[in-house]
């Protein structure tokens, strides 16, 4: 459901935020011209409306001054209030304050539904969901989220934590689909700083504390002490792995045309002579096609392809994997009563 809120709506009186009436911008020269360059990048037509996801905290009130500023009468902007915090309704309220002022249109997406089972995911679904129905209702190409460097810094080394391949380890991409991340070339402080020169003061999330999630663990690990990692060679590295990880996608398609053959619902796989990785990723093919829902766990999967190395037979989930100079995959058969 999208709800528009009308421009000049006044705040909700117990929001706690500063400013009332318009809110004047003054960046630097700088921050404009970086913002800029990445926007161009993905939108050389200034004219093309972009959607802005703006929840109102510090780093998407970047996003939308930066962007108000850069594409004047070209972004609009949306705020998901999931229905899961009683503060969702007054922050939106908040966001559709600034943008009156700012003279950028902004929509409320509601979900339909209430979000039931694995809140976080659940949620991130209908976020994006809802983002995308906005975007087509107010024709808009692209959406902007305001994923920044910091962001992209503790995912690299979240998933580094975690043991991740080169795909995890890709992190952050600028671009994923119409989902652009023009704020990736900036750090949190700028952010701050940004929304600090507007006279703002953002909604501030109380999840962002608590360290018993991995990326607040490792934000405060980052936080207390002088480190050698800087965004700008943080995006590069992952720029470097969204490549390898793209080239090796296009590799196994070819590969998979070539040495996979389906007869009677049974697969049969040659990856002899190939690297690991590459047999490892047309296992993964394997059971994509025959199990789409199927999503085993790195450990499992390096698990069943040593043992079809070996010429032996394993399962994953329902499938039957039988190693040899011919790999098979096929369903198992039916259990006997």
């Amino acid at each position: 459901m999208l709800s528009r809120c009308r421009h000049g709506a006044s705040r909700r009186p117990d929001c706690g935020r500063q400013n009332t009436g318009q809110v004047q911008i003054s960046q630097p020269p700088e921050y404009l011209d970086r913002f800029r360059r990445a926007l161009d990048s993905f939108a050389p037509d200034t004219s093309d409306p972009i959607l802005l996801a703006v929840s109102g905290g510090p780093d998407s009130l970047a996003l939308l001054l930066l962007a108000a500023e850069a594409r004047p009468g070209a972004v609009f902007a949306a705020t998901v209030d999931h229905g899961l915090r009683p503060e969702a309704a007054q922050e939106a309220d908040f966001v559709a304050h600034i943008c009156a002022g700012i003279g950028v249109p902004h929509l409320t997406l509601r979900p339909e539904a209430a979000i039931t089972g694995n809140l976080q995911s659940q949620a991130r679904a209908a976020r994006y969901r809802l983002l995308e129905q906005a975007a087509d209702g107010q024709h808009c190409t692209l959406i902007a989220t305001a994923h920044h460097g910091d962001d992209q810094l503790e995912t690299v080394l979240m998933r580094l934590a975690r043991g991740s391949g080169i795909d995890g380890m890709a992190a952050i991409r600028s671009r994923n689909g119409r989902i652009i991340r023009p704020m990736l070339a900036f750090s949190k402080a700028e952010c701050e700083d940004i929304c600090a020169r507007a006279g703002i003061d953002p909604v501030r999330d109380p999840s962002n504390s608590n360290a018993e999630y991995d990326r607040v663990a490792i934000r405060q690990w980052l936080a207390q002490a002088p480190h050698p990692f800087a965004i700008a060679r943080t995006n590069r590295t992952a720029r470097a792995l969204h490549d390898a990880s793209d080239a090796l996608v296009w590799m196994v398609q070819t590969l998979a045309e070539e040495r996979i053959v389906e007869d009677a619902g049974t697969l049969r796989c040659d990856a002899s002579g190939l690297p690991r990785e590459l047999k490892r990723r047309l296992l993964l093919a394997c059971i994509t096609r025959l199990d789409p829902a199927l999503q085993p766990r790195g450990e499992a999967v390096d698990h069943l392809l040593a043992e079809l190395d070996a010429g032996r037979t394993a399962m994953i989930g329902n499938l039957l994997c039988s190693g040899g100079s011919l790999w098979t995959v096929a369903p198992a058969p039916p259990r006997s009563a």
